[in-house]
């Protein structure tokens, strides 16, 4: 999977980001909300745009509210740090 930093408003592959959003915050496939935005679209297409659209604006205040963190520690600094006791890491060799 990759790790793509742009964000979901900009991307080419989403309409807003916002199921995208949705899904990263809970944890699920953002495929399911939109299957479920689809089929509720068919049987009223005003109701699902507006809470589409309302869901779009608390996901916009939740991210500007609520930013992200970033990583601050070094790229290759441990994660944690060792004893002098704790057993060697063995090595094990990449899979090509």
């Amino acid at each position: 999977m990759q790790n793509d930093t742009t964000a979901t408003f900009w991307r080419h592959d989403t309409f807003f980001g916002i199921c995208e959003a949705i899904g990263q915050d809970f944890g699920f496939n953002p495929n399911w909300l939109r299957i479920a935005f689809a089929t509720a679209l068919l049987f009223s297409p005003k109701i699902v745009l507006a809470l589409y659209f309302g869901l779009g604006v608390v996901v916009l205040a939740s991210r500007l509210l609520f930013p992200a963190r970033r990583r601050t520690e070094a790229a290759g600094a441990p994660a944690s740090p060792r004893a002098d006791n704790d057993p060697a890491l063995e090595e094990l060799s990449l899979a090509a």
